[in-house]
């Protein structure tokens, strides 16, 4: 992909809820037509700070849900995580006031046209996506099992409507604190063999990623990731959310993650760049 998100638009959204869910708040937003055409591993651009605010970046977030039916003709759902000054100041809005989104923006989850094996693994609120994502795949006759991990209970993002929409769901924690103690690179291999895995899908913090792709290289496992990088603009002008990834040809270039991203093949990602422009890159 080398343009911006041909379905994309923008408009003045309206939030119709915002429901503190944990360390996170789930929010809907009223987006019309805009909600038709999101599909899951895409996301929106949000204006934040008000018309008089210095916090002229938007700010971006992966989409949790979108439906086009309803009494608002197609909502979109997100899964905010009250961090920055811009993701505090907006799960601080009303319902009914309104903000200024572009979406739906990046690339998104491939899905398999014939029924596999598919395990979703997510981050902490990163797994966001694959909530939505699931309920495709379950629709299609796939096998779904999901993986979610985080450094503590609270972290994990709607552990019971994960267990409802998958075959099976395994919950890891860091300190233990519930499901099993650890990261979800420890019980991973067991599960791609356990459960005959095909295809892995994954979101959260680019350390998971990177992990998880060690390992579905180690099982000659497909592995689709939607990176974490951080974005200023999100139509692919300023640059900011660059990273080092193999194309076609096997020529390393600095990719823009959210034009080309944020779904991304991740055999192809230079996982271990650390932020340098690796040696050989075209263009360097």
């Amino acid at each position: 992909m080398t343009a911006i998100n041909r379905r994309a638009t923008q408009s003045d959204v309206e939030i119709i809820s915002n429901k503190k869910v944990g360390a996170y708040h789930h929010m809907v937003f009223a987006a019309g037509a805009m909600a038709a055409y999101a599909k899951p591993g895409n996301f929106v651009a949000i204006s934040v700070g008000g018309p008089s605010s210095s916090m002229i970046l938007r700010r971006a977030f992966a989409i949790y849900r979108a439906s086009d039916r309803g009494q608002y003709g197609g909502t979109i759902e997100l899964v905010v995580a009250p961090h920055g000054q811009g993701s505090r100041w907006l799960t601080s809005l009303d319902i009914h006031d309104r903000v200024n989104m572009v979406g739906p923006l990046g690339t998104h989850f491939g899905i398999p046209t014939e029924p596999v094996s598919a395990l979703l693994v997510g981050g902490g609120y990163g797994s966001a996506p694959l909530f939505g994502l699931a309920e495709i795949l379950k629709e299609r006759g796939c096998r779904v099992d999901m993986l979610l991990g985080a450094s503590v209970a609270g972290k994990i993002y709607a552990p019971l409507e994960g267990k409802r929409s998958v075959n099976s769901l395994t919950i890891t924690t860091e300190d233990g604190s519930t499901g099993l103690s650890g990261k979800v690179t420890d019980v991973l291999p067991s599960l791609i063999e356990k459960n005959r895995t095909e295809i892995i899908y994954s979101c959260g913090p680019m350390g998971m990623l990177a992990a998880v792709q060690e390992v579905s290289q180690k099982f000659d496992t497909l592995h689709q990731c939607a990176v974490e990088e951080s974005m200023a603009c999100g139509i692919g002008i300023c640059m900011t959310c660059v990273l080092p990834v193999r194309d076609e040809s096997g020529v390393i270039k600095m990719t823009r993650s959210c034009i080309d991203g944020p779904v991304m093949d991740g055999e192809r990602v230079i996982w271990n760049s650390h932020r340098r422009i690796p040696e050989g890159t075209w263009g360097a």
